[in-house]
C-alpha cells in the first residue's frame, strides 16, 4: 500500500514539473504569440523595447494584468481604444460598459476583423482568447456570459494592452 502511495506521489510530482516546466517556456514558446500569421511582425527584443515589461508580458506571452489596476478600467471619456503593440483601433468608448471585473469591457468590438477570436484551453479553463488581428497581441478574453448588452457578450481585456485617443 505505502508502494504504491509512493508511486502516485512521485507521478504527480512529475506531472507538476513538466507543466510548470512548460508554463515558464522550458519545453517551448508555447505563451508566446506566433507571430508569422500577423501583418505587424518585430523581435522579441524589439517587442521588449516598445512595450515594457508589464506590456510584453500580457501583449507577447499571454499574460494578465491584476484586476483594478488599469486606467481604462474607470475611464468614461469618448474616443478610441487601441492596441498598445500596433496602434490598430480595436474598441470604441460607446460599446464600455462597467462590468464590475475589474478590466475595461466592451460588448463588441469597432469590427470584428480587427479581433481574431482564439479557443483557449489553458489552466483547466474553456475560454475564448481576444487577440489584435494586426499583431497578434493579447488583449483578454470574450465571455458569453450576458452582461454586456445589446450582444450579451463580454470582452474582458487588459487595459495594458490598449492605447486610448480621446475624442476631439
Amino acid at each position: 500500500m505505502i508502494a504504491i502511495l509512493a508511486v502516485l506521489i512521485q507521478l504527480g510530482c512529475q506531472a507538476k514539473e513538466s507543466s510548470s516546466a512548460l508554463n515558464n517556456g522550458a519545453l517551448g514558446d508555447t505563451n508566446k504569440v506566433k507571430s508569422m500569421s500577423y501583418q505587424v511582425q518585430k523581435t522579441e527584443e524589439e517587442w521588449k523595447n516598445a512595450l515594457g515589461d508589464e506590456a510584453f508580458r500580457v501583449l507577447r506571452l499571454k499574460g494578465t494584468e491584476r484586476p483594478f489596476t488599469s486606467e481604462y478600467e474607470t475611464l468614461w471619456e469618448a474616443g478610441t481604444y487601441v492596441c498598445k503593440g500596433c496602434g490598430q483601433e480595436l474598441f470604441s468608448s460607446e460599446t464600455k460598459f462597467d462590468a464590475g471585473c475589474g478590466w475595461p469591457s466592451f460588448y463588441k468590438g469597432i469590427d470584428s476583423s480587427r479581433i481574431k477570436e482564439i479557443p483557449d484551453l489553458s489552466h483547466g479553463m474553456n475560454r475564448v482568447e481576444v487577440v489584435c488581428s494586426a499583431c497578434g497581441g493579447h488583449l483578454g478574453h470574450v465571455f458569453t456570459d450576458g452582461y454586456g448588452q445589446p450582444t450579451g457578450l463580454r470582452y474582458c481585456i487588459n487595459g495594458v494592452s490598449l492605447g486610448f485617443k480621446k475624442k476631439p
